[in-house]
């Protein structure tokens, strides 16, 4: 990465530039040196992170599980990881993740809330919607799927026929009423 490596058998040491790792724990920089490949000397913060997060021995083993083809994307996920830890120690990814979701629903409901206002405004162009309807629809109350059907309007009433007798119907009453004096005859009693 940032490193010069010299020709010289395994094991010797880089006299050149050490690691960020070896750097910071102050030790010589060894031709295999697990963390050279993946902590630049010229970012050092990165390890430091790492360091006070997992510790130089816990990486070194995590590093050295992972296959070799997928170590620079674990190293870069440690110094992720480390780095949200030490802005919030108590959530750390979680609370990036949960933060990640609630922003993630909130915007949802706005995409909800912005397609609910366009299906209003489509069909008000439309005219099936009264505007007695809108009020209701601006609100969120009620969804559209599809506009009400016309209302039908009552039947005719039927027509009287016309006969020579007189029907008891149609006959006036002769006496009057007198709801001046209130009676207890038909009150039910609830006791």
């Amino acid at each position: 990465m940032g490193r010069r490596h010299i020709l010289s058998p395994p094991g010797t040491l880089n006299t050149i530039t050490p690691c960020a790792a070896c750097k910071l724990l102050r030790r010589r920089c060894a031709q295999e040196c697990p963390f050279s490949p993946y902590f630049s000397p010229h970012e050092p913060q990165k390890f430091a992170s790492v360091h006070k997060v997992f510790g130089a021995s816990n990486v070194s083993k995590m590093l050295m599980e992972v296959p070799e083809s997928q170590r620079a994307d674990a190293a870069n996920s440690l110094v992720y990881e480390a780095n949200v830890r030490l802005r919030d120690p108590v959530y750390g990814c979680m609370g990036a993740i949960s933060a990640l979701q609630h922003q993630v629903q909130s915007l949802q409901a706005e995409v909800h809330a912005v397609r609910a206002e366009l299906l209003k405004y489509k069909y008000r162009e439309a005219n099936f919607i009264p505007s007695s309807l809108v009020a209701l629809l601006s609100s969120g109350a009620v969804s559209v799927a599809a506009p009400p059907p016309p209302p039908q309007p009552p039947p005719p009433p039927p027509l009287p026929t016309t006969s020579t007798s007189t029907s008891s119907m149609y006959t006036q009453l002769t006496t009057a009423a007198d709801y001046t004096t209130i009676s207890n005859e038909n009150v039910s009693y609830f006791g």
